[in-house]
């Protein structure tokens, strides 16, 4: 009997014919696993503010707005209390102010220098180096801040205040110019680690920015004539300023969302003014001391918090919001 090729090659596909609705099942099952995934992530966000939705409201209906936003203290557990949340705000934007003015130069200087001046050798080991910052636990920063920036701080305060005095016996200086001296717990000592804490997310983010910008564009720039250092900062660094901006964007979130080394550095008094010698309390200060507290379970004290963590939500939200139009608008494309 013989058998012709037709018939070899049809009881061969028939034998090697894979089974394509078990793959399309498996492929669906996990599609459905991933996608669940996904939605576990939206889901906890959505909880999350419509709780805080829910519980600001609540606050509302027992506290004006117009209160909230004009009165000039902050003392909600008094008995006779205060809610001016400017309080908070204005001592959660002083710290961030003064960690900001620490982590941007040190920041991006640290950027520019691992992208356009560090051999690739010493980038291997500094970059790392420099992102282990990062994994530092914000309570060591804290303490850090209290029992060492502090009375650094103190006795360098006191020494300027000796040389006013001592230069005050030749010219005559005025007692306006003498500091004011440091008091244990202060927004300047929390905001300069704080600041410490947040450079390593500028200068990593800066320096991808920095090192994704084509080196025809450097090439380009010497060949005009133009320095190493007229090159970066006249080609490299506005080409790569949207990543800059949006690096420096997220570190401010990072600064107005810090909590342990602000309420341990920073103290837990709510005071109006943007003095960094003395102690304040930050909107996350406050919402530890609440939730560390005995305060009962849906009282207008407890409601504050939410009050609190809807206006620290407003403002990282809007700030997030401004990097990314920044980023889209700013963006430089490259072929």
């Amino acid at each position: 009997m013989s058998t012709t090729p037709s018939s070899f090659e049809s009881s061969d596909s028939e034998m090697f014919r894979p089974n394509r609705q078990l793959n399309k099942r498996v492929e669906l099952v996990v599609k459905i696993i991933f996608a669940t995934f996904a939605l576990v992530s939206v889901a906890t966000t959505i909880g999350i503010v419509l709780t805080l939705i829910f519980e600001t409201v609540g606050f509302f209906q027992e506290v004006s707005l117009l209160k909230f936003l004009s009165d000039k203290a902050w003392t909600p557990l008094f008995p006779n209390p205060k809610f001016g949340i400017f309080v908070l705000i204005s001592a959660t934007f002083l710290t961030s102010v003064i960690a900001l003015m620490v982590a941007l130069p040190l920041g991006l200087l640290a950027a520019i220098y691992l992208s356009e001046y560090a051999s690739s050798g010493i980038r291997r080991w500094l970059k790392p180096a420099l992102e282990i910052l990062a994994g530092v636990p914000t309570v060591v920063f804290g303490y850090f801040a209290l029992m060492v920036v502090s009375p650094f701080l103190r006795d360098f305060i006191g020494f300027i205040n000796w040389v006013i005095a001592l230069m005050g016996r030749v010219i005559p200086i005025p007692e306006s110019f003498a500091i004011p001296d440091l008091q244990g717990f202060n927004a300047l000592s929390a905001g300069i680690v704080l600041g410490i804490a947040i450079i390593p997310m500028i200068a990593s983010l800066s320096e991808d920015a920095i090192y994704a910008v084509p080196n025809s564009l450097r090439q380009g720039a010497y060949a005009l004539g133009a320095t190493k250092r007229e090159t970066i900062i006249g080609v490299v660094i506005p080409a790569a300023l949207s990543g800059i901006v949006a690096s420096f964007v997220l570190a401010v979130s990072r600064a107005v969302g810090e909590t342990m080394i602000v309420s341990i550095a920073a103290g837990q008094n709510p005071t109006l003014g943007l003095n960094p010698l003395v102690p304040v309390m930050t909107m996350t200060a406050y919402i530890v001391q609440v939730s560390l507290g005995d305060t009962p379970a849906g009282s207008l004290a407890y409601k504050t918090i939410f009050s609190v963590g809807m206006t620290l939500f407003l403002l990282t939200l809007a700030l997030n919001i401004f990097s990314f139009w920044f980023v889209r608008r700013f963006r430089e494309k490259y072929d």
